[in-house]
C-alpha cells in the first residue's frame, strides 16, 4: 500500500504496535546522523541519534540484532558499552534489529521498547523477520529519503556556526555552498583594505585535471581582480547575479557583463555583507547548468548566515588582540609574555631584557606624551630590527622584553646589537640584558639572568649589551 518510504516505514510502526506491548520506532540515515522518521505511543524521543554510538547506532553500523535488559544474553549484555544510557522509567528491555536491504546491506534501524515481560527471542525473531520486508519495501521505493535543501541548509547552518576561527569558516562556507547548490566549485572574495583577497582551498592541493581544481585556478587568476571589482560593485547595488546558461547563446559585451573566466560555464555570484567590508560568494561549475530562483535564495541565506559568523569570529579576535595588546606600542603585553614563555625550549630560546636609557629624565623635562611618543617611535624600531618569528612584548613604562630562537648565545648578543643600533639611528639609547636559557632552568630563572645582565649594562654607563653569566 506504501507509495513511499516514510510511509512504509510509518505503516509499519502502526502494525507492529497492534500486536506488540512495545513502543517502536524506525529510524532512517541522514547524512551522519539516524532520524526517527516514525514511532508509536506518547513519549519523549530524540529526533536523532549518532550514526555510530548508542543502540541504534551500533546496529546499523554492525548490521546486527541487540537486546538490553530483560532477556538479554551474556553476549548482547558485553556489546553495551558503560557509557550506554540507562532505559527510560518504564522501559524493561530494548531491542532493536537492521532492516536490511535484499542485499542483506543495513538501510536503518528498527527499535522496540518494551514495557512489559515478553518473550524477547520470539519477538526479536518476528522484529528481524518485519525488518527485512520493510527493507525490501524500501529499497524498491528508491531506498531512505534524500536530505532535502532545507535540511542541508540548517546542518551547514549550524557548522559555520561552529566553526572556531576564520579558515575553518571559509572552509564550511565552501562546502555549504557546493553541497546546497550541486555546482563543483566555490570560492570567497573578501574585501581588504589593501583590495580583493580570494579565499579558496589552494589549486595546487588537489588533483589538477579536476573540474574543481580547473576552475579554482581561473576564478584565482590575478587578471581577473578588475572584473571581479566590477562584479562585486554590482552585486551590492542590484543583488544576487547567475548565468542564464544555455548552450549556443550569444551573451552581449556590455559594460554591466563580466565575462565568465576560462572553462566555466555556469557562475553564481551572491554579496557577503556590506559591501566595504564583505565580499561575495562565487559558486560555479564546468557544465552549462541554469541555477533556479530557489537554489539561489538558498545560497543567500547560506551567505548571510556566513557572514553573521565571520564578523563575530573578527569581532572576538579583534577583542582578544586589544586584551593581550599593549593600547600605547601596540605591542603585546605581559600576560601574553607569561604564557610565551611557557613554550621555550632550553638550550635554543633566548630573553633579552630591553630598558630605555634616561626615560624619567624624557617624562620630567618634556612631560608624558613626549615620552608616550619615544616609546612608540622605540617600539616600531626594535620591531623592524628583529627577525621574522622573534617577538617583542612591552611588559613595563620603559621595559621590553624580546622572545628568539639562536643556536647559540652569540647569535643572540648579535640580535641585542642590533636593537641597540636601531635605537641610536632614531637618536635614544638602550640597554640590553640577553640571557639563553639552560636545560632544566626555569623561564622565570632566565628572565632573572638577563634582568641581572641589564642592570650591569646600567651600571657601566648604559647603551650596550651584556651576556648574561652561566
Amino acid at each position: 500500500m506504501a507509495s513511499t518510504a516514510l510511509e512504509a516505514c510509518q505503516l509499519t510502526v502502526t502494525a507492529l504496535g497492534r500486536y506488540a506491548p512495545a513502543q517502536v520506532s524506525v529510524l532512517l540515515p541522514l547524512h551522519d546522523r539516524l532520524r526517527r522518521v516514525a514511532a508509536t505511543g506518547s513519549w519523549q524521543i530524540f529526533a536523532t541519534v549518532p550514526m555510530k554510538t548508542g543502540i541504534a547506532g551500533r546496529v546499523f553500523t554492525s548490521g546486527q540484532a541487540l537486546t538490553t535488559g530483560q532477556g538479554a544474553t551474556v553476549e548482547d549484555e558485553g556489546r553495551i558499552e558503560a557509557d550506554e544510557p540507562p532505559l527510560r522509567a518504564g522501559v524493561v528491555a530494548q531491542t532493536c534489529v537492521p532492516i536490511l536491504d535484499p542485499a542483506g546491506g543495513p538501510v536503518g534501524v528498527l527499535a522496540l521498547e518494551w514495557t512489559e515481560k515478553v518473550d524477547l527471542d520470539a519477538w526479536q525473531a518476528v522484529a528481524e523477520q518485519v525488518g527485512g520486508r520493510l527493507g525490501a519495501r524500501i529499497t524498491a521505493l528508491g531506498g531512505p529519503p534524500a536530505e532535502s535543501r532545507d535540511e542541508k541548509l540548517l546542518r551547514h547552518a549550524a557548522a559555520l556556526t561552529a566553526a572556531s576561527d576564520e579558515p575553518d569558516l571559509v572552509a564550511a562556507a565552501i562546502d555549504a555552498a557546493r553541497d546546497v547548490s550541486g555546482l563543483t566549485s566555490a570560492i570567497l572574495v573578501l574585501a581588504r583594505p589593501a583590495g580583493l583577497r580570494l579565499v579558496a582551498p589552494d589549486p595546487r592541493s588537489g588533483d589538477p585535471a579536476e573540474p574543481e581544481c580547473r576552475i579554482r585556478t581561473s576564478l584565482s587568476a590575478t587578471e581577473r581582480y578588475a572584473a571581479l571589482d566590477r562584479l562585486m560593485n554590482r552585486v551590492h547595488h542590484c543583488g544576487s547575479t547567475y548565468t542564464l546558461a544555455q548552450a549556443g547563446a550569444t551573451v552581449a559585451d556590455d559594460e554591466y557583463d563580466l565575462p565568465l573566466p576560462d572553462g566555466v560555464g555556469t557562475l553564481i555570484a551572491v554579496p557577503l555583507g556590506p559591501a566595504d567590508t564583505g565580499g561575495l560568494l562565487l559558486v560555479a561549475d564546468e557544465r552549462v547548468r541554469r541555477p533556479d530562483p530557489t537554489t539561489v535564495n538558498l545560497l543567500e541565506l547560506l551567505a548571510a548566515q556566513a557572514w553573521i559568523c565571520l564578523d563575530r569570529l573578527r569581532s572576538l579576535a579583534g577583542l582578544r588582540e586589544r586584551a593581550g595588546s599593549d593600547p600605547l606600542t601596540g605591542l603585546r603585553h605581559y600576560g601574553s609574555f607569561g604564557e610565551r614563555i611557557t613554550e621555550t625550549t632550553p638550550g635554543r630560546t633566548a630573553l633579552l631584557a630591553i630598558d630605555v636609557d634616561d626615560f624619567k629624565i624624557i617624562n620630567d623635562t618634556y612631560g608624558h606624551q613626549a615620552g608616550d611618543q619615544v616609546l612608540v617611535e622605540l617600539a616600531r624600531a626594535l620591531e623592524l630590527a628583529l627577525r621574522q618569528g622573534d617577538e617583542l612584548y612591552r611588559v613595563g613604562g620603559d621595559e621590553f622584553i624580546a622572545v628568539i630562537e639562536v643556536g647559540r648565545p652569540e647569535e643572540a648578543a648579535g640580535i641585542a646589537e642590533r636593537l641597540v643600533t636601531a635605537a641610536r639611528r632614531i637618536g635614544r639609547t638602550i640597554s640590553v640584558g640577553v640571557a639563553v636559557q639552560h636545560d632544566a632552568e626555569s623561564p622565570e630563572l632566565t628572565l632573572r639572568r638577563a634582568d641581572a645582565a641589564l642592570y650591569d649594562v646600567k651600571r657601566d654607563g648604559r647603551d650596550g649589551i651584556r651576556l648574561a653569566a652561566a
